[in-house]
């Protein structure tokens, strides 16, 4: 007669165990798809309310009447205000003004940017220095900058025409800084261009630091010079930062304020010169929704503004890419 072995059955587990389990997967779970959410939620929340709002709402006042001065004149306006804007010669004069002052402070600002770059990408002594001392134009102040450099543009007093006077250039009759369009121009753009080379050459010369070194070695050995490395490896090397700058400048070149408001001697204004010569469309707005209260065409010219520099960005980052040898 054989005796039958019968096993123990295993212990069940304990029901706490299992709910630990089962709670632990939920904290799981929650922590790699909800907490991320949580996460990044105040930032969506700070730009709806401070960003996606009053952009909504200032389409809303671009299609209607709105006035501070004459509160009863309001109502619906549809496309009244834009269609005024093809009509508006001082409208297409600060367009004008704009861009003009825009190609000559980003062109020069780019460029001198990426050759101060190049420079510093090279051994120097003291390097640390100058890479911090090409970056304090940015740190500085807009208010006292702008205020210092209307002062060298001073036409009596100012160390603009001194300069130009070693040279025998205006030594009778001083040249008048903000009497024209383009040297309102010069003048403005060499304030914007101060202060944004630095900061745009650090941007490039971080790009040409992850270039490895075996690549201008490969290309000393076939016989490219400086300026061929330079034009032929590093700039399209370096192509996407390039074209962030080209956007970046874009969009502050074509909403240029603080500059031209503070380059009139009569900032509270906001006419851009006697006879508007240097007014940017960004202080057109303000004077027309602020001084003339006309709130409503100013939201209109916001946004005609706002469209073109979508399509100058789109433009500008499309030629940089093909220039580059981009796709």
């Amino acid at each position: 007669m054989s005796l039958t072995q019968v096993r123990p059955s295993p212990p069940a587990p304990p029901r706490h165990s299992a709910s630990a389990g089962k709670a632990k997967l939920w904290w799981h779970r929650f922590d790699t798809r909800t907490v991320p959410y949580f996460l990044i939620a105040p930032f969506f929340v700070l730009f709806g309310i401070f960003g996606l709002f009053p952009l909504i709402y200032n389409a809303v006042v671009s299609l209607r009447h709105w006035r501070l001065d004459d509160p009863d004149k309001t109502g619906w306006a549809g496309t009244e205000n834009f269609a005024r804007l093809f009509s508006d010669e001082d409208f297409w004069n600060a367009l004008f003004n704009t861009f003009g002052i825009f190609i000559l402070s980003t062109v020069p600002q780019l460029l001198l940017a990426l050759i101060i770059a190049n420079l510093l990408n090279h051994k120097l002594r003291a390097n640390t220095f100058w890479r911090v001392a090409v970056l304090l134009p940015y740190v500085t102040p807009v208010a006292a900058s702008t205020l210092l450099f209307a002062m060298f543009f001073q036409t009596d007093s100012g160390m603009a025409n001194w300069f130009l006077s070693l040279v025998g250039f205006g030594e009778e009759t001083p040249l008048n800084w903000r009497a024209e369009k383009w040297s309102s121009w010069i003048a403005i753009a060499t304030m914007v261009n101060w202060k944004w080379i630095g900061y745009n050459a650090l941007l490039y010369l971080s790009a040409m630091q992850a270039i490895p070194r075996d690549v201008y070695e490969a290309a000393a050995v076939d016989g490219a010079g400086p300026q061929r490395q330079l034009w032929q490896i590093t700039v399209p090397m370096i192509q996407p930062v390039v074209i962030f700058t080209v956007v970046l400048s874009t969009i502050g070149g074509l909403q240029l304020f603080n500059e031209p408001m503070l380059f009139d001697e009569n900032p509270a204004l906001a006419s851009g010169g006697s006879d508007h010569q240097w007014q940017t469309i960004a202080q057109l707005i303000y004077r027309v929704g602020w001084r003339d209260g006309n709130l409503g065409y100013a939201a209109a010219m916001s946004w005609a503004l706002f469209l073109i520099i979508l399509v100058v960005a789109g433009i500008n980052a499309l030629l940089t890419r093909r220039l580059g040898g981009g796709r």
